[in-house]
């Protein structure tokens, strides 16, 4: 469990931050979640008082579990929301009035799942779509993307952050992590091209994710925050580390500075996992520790805060309780990243983020897993 004498500590967290015109009221995040209860894509009230209840415990911003583009194939289950049509974006709309009204901000996450499959398998393989027509390596499902698939994806992305910013979202972040569409054009192991979407090195693979992003820039103004999602990992393989050293890294992040992204969210599984430390040690900087240095943008850490289980227990419903905070306040006070996201601790207990700013950290309640399936 937490240690009272952390407790004056965290302060660091409610630290307001300002983001180009994003003024937010603290450090915390409430990590994108994919919970798969939105009836038909359509979001209703009980996905706007699952938020609202976050917003009004002192979540500083809360990030929307993933919603999906106007393409076919984009979702791997049934029920997860749609960031298009009338219903959905309607849904949407009083998600946002809600989480506004109790002095929230909030921002979508738009992704594409491309070759990922859901849990249910609910997706039939005659509508996936991924640069090269794989999952992973030698694993092949649905087709291959031609020259107009991606320019209608593109397309598809741009309007999405469109009606977001039309909505009153207050940013967002476009999912390009975890070997859903965005990564598997990173990725070597799902992308095998050879036109412009491919290539040998990582800078050539992102190329998609740069036009993408320049397309949602347009779409969106030049003052409306950008947030990019990006993981070393893989679903497909958790070994998987896209740049290898930091030169790679750069070569692999600033074109998408470049292009538009306003901060960068770091994925990883634990946050005090160094990303380079044969470069400075095993308590060097994270991925979003290195990904700050290098671009010179704001960015989100993440990975198991608040579990004292690892990635893989708490899903087996293992790990319930609160991990130590000490190494968090310590990077953060370092000004190693400017935000930490929370995830599966504010699926269990929605005031995660009121309890620690009062100091009252002996009554956080530890994650359980029996808590994915409902919206506490």
């Amino acid at each position: 469990m937490l240690d009272k004498s952390t407790s004056a500590a965290t302060d660091v967290l409610f630290r307001p931050l300002s983001i180009g015109k994003l003024e937010l009221k603290n450090r915390i995040v409430m990590a994108p979640m994919t919970r798969n209860m939105a009836p038909e894509g359509v979001p209703g009230q009980a996905n706007a008082d699952y938020y609202r209840r976050r917003a009004e415990n002192s979540v500083g911003l809360i990030i929307t579990e993933g919603t999906v583009v106007d393409r076919p194939g984009s979702r791997n289950e049934p029920h997860i929301p749609l960031l298009h049509g009338e219903a959905a974006l309607a849904g949407w709309k009083t998600v946002v009035e809600d989480v506004h009204g109790v002095g929230g901000k909030i921002a979508p996450q738009i992704w594409h799942t491309g070759a990922a499959r859901g849990m249910s398998k609910w997706q039939s393989d005659d509508v996936v779509e991924s640069p090269s027509g794989l999952f992973a390596p030698e694993k092949f499902r649905g087709k291959a993307m031609t020259e107009e698939d991606i320019a209608d994806t593109i397309a598809a992305f741009a309007r999405a952050a469109a009606e977001s910013k039309a909505l009153g979202f207050d940013t967002i972040e476009l999912h390009g992590a975890h070997g859903y569409l965005i990564d598997s054009f990173f990725w070597e192991g799902s992308n095998q091209r050879e036109d412009k979407w491919g290539g040998a090195s990582l800078p050539e693979r992102a190329r998609f994710a740069v036009e993408l992003v320049k397309a949602v820039r347009a779409a969106v103004g030049a003052d409306f925050p950008i947030i990019l999602r990006i993981s070393q990992w893989k679903q497909q393989d958790y070994a998987v580390r896209l740049a290898l050293t930091p030169d790679e890294m750069e070569a692999w992040v600033a074109p998408l500075a470049e292009a538009g992204v306003d901060v960068f969210h770091g994925s990883q599984r634990r946050f005090w996992e160094p990303e380079f430390p044969e470069i400075d040690g095993e308590k060097g900087l994270n991925f979003a520790g290195w990904l700050k240095k290098l671009t010179g943008k704001s960015t989100i850490s993440v990975g198991s805060v608040g579990l004292e289980g690892d990635f893989f227990g708490a899903f087996k419903g293992q790990g319930a309780g609160a991990a130590e905070l000490g190494d968090l306040l310590r990077r953060m006070e370092a000004d190693e990243f400017d935000l930490i996201a929370i995830g599966r601790a504010l699926i269990t207990d929605p005031a995660w983020a009121a309890k620690v700013e009062r100091g009252a950290l002996d009554e956080l309640k530890g994650y359980d897993g029996s808590d994915l399936f409902k919206l506490v």
